[in-house]
């Protein structure tokens, strides 16, 4: 690969004439400049844009560390900061640290990775990254990333409780109050629900939207029309069969996954859906289309959670977000879509 020296020497010109033809600077007749831009695709010159930025002191340049790149949500929310990225030309340097593949979920509850964090933290300032957006598996509250880093973090898909790491995140009570609305506009009055784990963030906000859809509507919350789960299809299928025994007419699911197990109670007992039982999940896998019939769902915005970390952190190295002394969480808004898994019911009153 040619140097810009030689590419001087081979025009016979000074290498500043070649610097300032490659950045557009004038002073430079067309021919000189014509000789030097032939001459650089000839000899198939590629600038150091790294030496070159790093003298600069910007590298236009982030870091980006993935907790786990087998997990469904962390794909989206990555295009979603490439994307930004792309945009504003800038560059990321991704780490996937396959903590779920090496701990399971276990690790979700525990503080003794954050050094494993901490680790690839420095390699990406070794790197001269700008900044880093730590990218989570599942939400929940995290003190991995320090607050007297030297330079701007920010968490996607996660909590810091930090006024100096902004946490861009899902607005899942929103998103469960839309798939009850729902539910409750198409007619439905004794609407079961299976959760997921209890200690988990996604589930204790989508349980709050689904109390809140309720009381709007003028429906009594009724807890044992709660089934706790586990996330699994195994607590979908155990939980459909109680909520039936309940008289529900729908059950929303906290996730696809339990909802594909209240399909396979409903094959199991010959009961159709949805003449027989609605059924509403959460999160929009791709599974969830070739359900038979396909599932009505919500939609989680990971790329959006994506992009908007990414300009959040743009937005910290321009100076237009600054510390604040309370955490500084920006909530992304579900969407519903709505498939052939619900029911119409021609009721009258509540």
């Amino acid at each position: 690969m040619a140097t810009i020296k030689e590419i001087a020497k081979a025009c016979n010109v000074s290498i500043a004439t070649v610097s300032n033809i490659l950045n557009g600077k004038p002073g430079a007749s067309e021919a000189t400049r014509s000789l030097v831009l032939k001459t650089v695709e000839k000899m198939d010159y590629t600038p150091n844009y790294v030496a070159k930025n790093l003298k600069m002191k910007n590298t236009r340049s982030i870091g980006v560390i993935a907790e786990d790149m087998t997990i469904f949500s962390i794909p989206d929310i990555i295009d979603g900061i490439t994307e930004y990225c792309q945009e504003i030309d800038y560059q990321i340097l991704l780490t996937n640290m396959r903590l779920f593949k090496k701990y399971n979920d276990v690790y979700y509850s525990k503080e003794d990775y954050y050094g494993l964090v901490k680790q690839e933290i420095r390699k990406l300032m070794a790197k001269q990254v700008e900044g880093i957006i730590y990218v989570t598996a599942h939400e929940r509250i995290m003190h991995c990333i320090p607050d007297n880093l030297p330079i701007p973090a920010v968490m996607a898909y996660g909590y810091t409780q930090s006024g100096k790491v902004p946490s861009v995140v899902v607005d899942d009570e929103h998103g469960a109050y839309e798939a009850v609305q729902y539910l409750i506009g198409q007619g439905h009055r004794r609407i079961g629900v299976i959760t997921g784990k209890s200690d988990s963030l996604h589930m204790q906000a989508r349980l709050v939207g689904y109390q809140k859809a309720l009381r709007d509507n003028g429906l009594l919350y009724e807890p044992e029309l709660v089934y706790y789960g586990d996330w699994n299809r195994e607590t979908g299928y155990k939980g459909a069969g109680v909520l039936f025994e309940r008289k529900v007419t729908a059950i929303f699911c906290m996730n696809d996954i339990m909802a594909g197990g209240v399909y396979d109670w409903a094959d199991e007992m010959k009961k159709k859906i949805p003449e027989e039982i609605s059924v509403v999940g959460y999160d929009n896998r791709e599974l969830s289309s070739y359900y038979k019939p396909p599932l009505t769902t919500i939609t989680l915005p990971l790329h959006d959670i994506g992009y908007r970390a990414a300009e959040v952190m743009i937005e910290m190295l321009d100076g237009k977000i600054s510390s604040q002394k309370e955490e500084l969480v920006y909530q992304m808004p579900c969407h519903r879509l709505v498939r052939k898994s619900v029911q119409e019911l021609k009721m009258s009153g509540k």
